[in-house]
């Protein structure tokens, strides 16, 4: 078995402008991948959109109306800081669907593991509010598919995206079925994220927040990782992993304000690999977040990817 990789040419017509969250971020990193030579390292997975079904694992109707209304009327963003385009709700069911068939796929032993190389973004959407870039909550949606249709029970969530997904906190908030572990620049955008942001009622200490202050990097997230994820995953025992996989942690980063490097983003993906090979027979799917340096995301993400696809 290889290392499936979502992606679509589609995504690319999410049309954002010269937002940081645009098409570039996609091209660049295809092309890098394809120079290097790794793209044929990957099994390209094909896969359909979504359906509004499928959104409703998380999101309410009033969101979803909300949503494709704005991009029915091609109006320019959804928030000041979430822009949209005629056929970004038609593009975020593609993306939906592409982590669907990912999760099915690595579920079903027929890829090893998969990464999501999708656009637009998903954690900072709420069950009820999309925001930060994001429309719908890919990772979050995937959590309610495992189990709901494939018979997986309990989720590890990894987000290192250096800003807090909140919108995924908040759609497990009381789940104990759900272990979030988040480790994020703080205080920062969404402003949410504290360490004592534990969960709620039988959800309460399923929910983990590593914050960090600026300039963290290798070390720090390392650390978090090493002392904190590794004993809570241990309790936990997954049966399946998801990472939120953004870069915008990396040294580089415009937005992000960390300091991790390649080979930190390489650490990270092994010790979440280690969990999942003795927790979950290594079901793994990436999901690609934030992560805004055009020049520097896709060496990065090629990183991960080859700590991935090593046998």
């Amino acid at each position: 078995m290889r290392t499936g990789l979502i992606y679509h040419p589609d995504f690319l017509k999410h049309d954002t402008g010269h937002h940081p969250e645009n098409k570039l971020r996609l091209i660049k990193t295809v092309e890098y991948l394809d120079k290097i030579d790794l793209l044929n390292k990957l099994e390209n997975i094909s896969f359909e959109p979504a359906n509004e079904n499928d959104l409703k694992l998380i999101h309410s109707p009033e969101q979803i109306v909300t949503v494709k209304n704005a991009c029915s009327e091609n109006t320019a963003f959804l928030d000041p800081d979430t822009s949209v385009s005629a056929k970004s709700y038609e593009i975020s069911l593609l993306a939906v669907g592409g982590t669907l068939k990912a999760v099915h796929q690595v579920a079903k032993n027929k890829n090893k593991n998969a990464f999501c190389l999708i656009r637009p973004p998903g954690h900072h959407s709420t069950p009820s509010h999309s925001m930060g870039f994001c429309l719908f909550n890919n990772a979050a949606i995937a959590v309610r598919y495992l189990q709901k249709r494939l018979n997986h029970q309990r989720i590890l969530i990894i987000d290192w995206d250096a800003h807090h997904g909140n919108g995924t906190q908040e759609a497990f908030y009381d789940d104990p079925t759900v272990l979030y572990f988040s480790t994020h620049h703080y205080p920062f955008y969404p402003g949410t994220g504290s360490s004592e942001e534990k969960g709620e009622k039988e959800g309460f200490g399923y929910n983990i927040n590593v914050p960090l202050s600026s300039g963290s990097g290798d070390k720090e997230y390392i650390s978090a990782f090493d002392q904190i994820l590794k004993p809570a995953a241990e309790k936990f025992k997954p049966d399946f992993t998801l990472i939120s996989a953004g870069f915008d942690a990396h040294m580089d980063d415009p937005l992000g304000g960390m300091a991790v490097t390649d080979k930190g983003f390489k650490i990270l993906t092994e010790i979440t690999m280690d969990i999942a090979n003795k927790y979950c027979n290594n079901k793994i799917v990436s999901i690609l977040e934030g992560g805004y340096n055009i020049r520097t995301l896709p060496k990065t993400i090629a990183a991960h990817l080859e700590i991935l696809t090593q046998t």
